[in-house]
């Protein structure tokens, strides 16, 4: 698949998401990851997986975009495709873990609310 990203230098405090062109993001139709300088591209590297409701073509396009905005900017990738950074977000947490962890938190928000009456 070949790659929309483009590089665009105009970022900063005062630019808004809105004020970005597609082509800096690495879902453009979504325009979601935008990537405008390294960090961007990595922090596009790291959320990849977390990206929902995304066809395999829009996953294919994005990473085509990540890499070349990465070559762009000098960040190094070990990913050859696609399906390296993944589909679903590993934590690494199972459903049980996840479980536990919710109703461990509604016990504690039990907790704090009965001490706060």
């Amino acid at each position: 698949m070949r790659a929309t990203w483009k590089p665009h230098e105009k970022h900063g405090e005062l630019t808004g998401r809105a004020d970005l062109p597609d082509s800096v993001f690495a879902y453009p139709k979504l325009r979601k990851e935008p990537m405008t300088d390294a960090s961007h591209v990595r922090n596009a590297i790291a959320r990849f997986d977390q990206v929902e409701g995304i066809s395999d073509d829009d996953r294919e396009l994005a990473f085509a975009n990540i890499k070349k905005a990465a070559k762009h900017y000098g960040v190094e990738m070990t990913e050859t495709k696609w399906t390296d950074l993944g589909r679903r977000p590993s934590t690494g947490r199972t459903t049980a873990d996840r479980k536990r962890s919710a109703r461990k938190a509604v016990a504690t928000r039990k907790k704090t609310a009965t001490r706060k009456k």
